[in-house]
């Protein structure tokens, strides 16, 4: 990182119950990346983790991913979605267990370039996963929507979830 670059928190959300999308809207241009750091306590079973960017729901997003549990590792990838994944079983299969993400969006003010985003997301008791993403889009990121769903809709991100997004300057 370059010299004075800083983490400046710019807005915090913590559930006060049970949730399926958590969001940050209108977010300024001055910085050079953003982090969103997310602490998910799950609310049900079996879950998966989307984003969204700017509300685009047209097929404009990719991923590829690594994933290990400490007995075997996988790959994945996924091109033209209408939104980017962001993690797969992290909480394993009981409600209630915590997962960390960081989330790590490159660039987003530049109108000139598509948007990177890497996501490092783990349980200690399930599974790691490194993942990088793009978004098909020369806009500026102002909005960002992070979903948490089942297999059953029910809410995934469970009451005391909290969700950090930082500014970065001079990254």
């Amino acid at each position: 990182m370059a010299a004075g670059s800083t983490y400046t928190p710019i807005a915090t959300t913590t559930l006060s119950s049970d949730s399926n999308t958590v969001g940050f809207n209108t977010i300024s241009g001055s910085y050079t990346d953003l982090i969103v750091v997310c602490n998910i306590k799950s609310a049900s079973n079996g879950m998966e983790l989307y984003m969204r960017l700017n509300s685009d729901t047209g097929t404009n997003y990719s991923r590829t991913i690594l994933t290990g549990n400490g007995t075997s590792a996988s790959s994945a990838r996924n091109s033209n979605s209408t939104s980017m994944r962001l993690a797969y079983e992290t909480t394993g299969t009981d409600s209630g267990n915590w997962s960390t993400l960081f989330i790590h969006l490159m660039n987003y003010s530049n109108s000139t370039t598509y948007k990177t985003v890497l996501c490092r997301a783990g349980d200690a008791a399930k599974e790691l996963s490194e993942n990088v993403g793009l978004w098909r889009s020369t806009s500026a990121i102002t909005d960002i929507s992070i979903s948490g769903v089942n297999s059953f809709n029910a809410p995934y991100l469970g009451t005391g979830s909290t969700f950090t997004l930082y500014g970065i300057t001079a990254a």
